[in-house]
């Protein structure tokens, strides 16, 4: 077997480090592998945490940029192939085997893990899955942008992606107020400078829509989505579909359902999104348009693909059943909300009445 190099960046990471270390440990098992742990600055007890995990611990002074820290992890190494974790993404599941037939059938493609990413909302614990470029041949590949650093080629052309089945459970958008705040701050700071220099860049304009929707600032949200949105991009990327959603309800948080409501131009671009879809349901409802909603979400149950956990399933089932209760038919509201299972808002519907 190949081994590789697990390569970590961290700064006071010390509320994940023993979560976050242990779940590698588990899960990688007899593959051959070594932890690089690559300390930015931490003044907690991240580093001694570490040190019962690996002895590869290296300092790397911070200079505002993530690509350079990542690269020196990649330096650091003592294999090629690099399997690169944060700290808040807790490995969940892993077939070992994986690493070899990548190794093998597949050198010079990135592999890419699955990302759950737990976030709250509306008082829920709820989950959005991406896909992320993380195991690679570093002879091959480095990083390149100060922040959302991104994988690229060392000889600057395309390259073939594969799916590397393992699952990770990502903690980066929970935390306190101010502990958002503070990433959200970080995060703008250097994206902002990134956008003097690339004002024609769609993806920094969401990457800046996303940290404001971090901390709930719905106005800042909408311009800058809004921005992005004005260039001509693919709806089938990933964050593009993202950008369409978060500016879809950053507008429905502030009130502004007529504008929400043009969305309906480019619904077919993005009508294969369950994640779409079950947002047009509830522009449409906003706008009092309620036969229009219940077809939204009825789609919306009927789609497979999705992002946001329950965007095809109890999130519509659960607007279908507020639609029903409100136009008298308890009955049928009462079997939606059952049907929703333990979504929080159905269970309290269920509760308010007595059912």
């Amino acid at each position: 077997m190949t081994p590789i190099s697990v390569c970590i960046i961290a700064r006071n990471e010390e509320k994940h480090m023993e979560v976050f270390l242990s779940s590698i440990q588990k899960h990688m098992g007899k593959y051959p592998y070594e932890i690089i742990l690559i300390d930015t600055g931490s003044t907690d007890r991240t580093v001694s945490i570490a040190q019962k995990y690996t002895d590869k611990i290296f300092s790397f002074e911070w200079v505002q940029d993530f690509s350079a820290a990542r690269n020196y992890s990649l330096g650091c190494a003592s294999n090629d192939w690099i399997l690169v974790l944060d700290c808040d993404e807790y490995v969940a599941n892993l077939d070992i085997s994986a690493f070899s037939k990548i190794i093998s059938e597949f050198p010079d493609a990135v592999g890419m893990i699955t990302r759950k990413n737990h976030y709250e909302m509306n008082g829920t614990d709820s989950v959005y899955t991406d896909q992320v470029e993380r195991f690679f041949n570093r002879k091959l590949y480095h990083y390149e942008f100060p922040i959302h650093e991104q994988v690229r080629a060392l000889n600057g052309q395309p390259y073939t992606r594969v799916e590397l089945p393992l699952t990770a459970e990502h903690q980066g958008y929970t935390g306190t107020p101010e502990e958002i705040k503070k990433k959200a701050d970080r995060n703008n700071e250097l994206l902002l400078k990134m956008l003097e220099k690339t004002p024609d860049d769609p993806y920094l304009y969401f990457q800046i829509g996303q940290s404001y929707n971090m901390v709930h600032d719905d106005e800042k949200a909408c311009y800058y989505y809004g921005k992005g949105l004005e260039y001509p991009v693919e709806p089938k990327l990933e964050y593009v579909q993202m950008m369409v959603i978060g500016y879809g309800y950053a507008l429905l948080h502030l009130e502004r359902y007529d504008e929400a409501l043009q969305f309906q131009n480019i619904y077919n671009d993005f009508s294969f999104s369950a994640d779409f879809v079950c947002l047009m349901g509830l522009i449409y409802l906003r706008n009092g348009l309620v036969i229009q909603a219940m077809k939204e979400f009825l789609n919306a149950t009927t789609i497979s693909h999705v992002h946001v956990a329950g965007a095809n399933s109890f999130i519509p089932t659960f607007n279908m059943g507020c639609i029903n209760e409100v136009l008298g038919d308890i009955d049928t509201a009462v079997t939606l909300y059952r049907k929703c299972g333990n979504f929080k808002p159905a269970l309290d519907r269920l509760a308010e009445l007595k059912h």
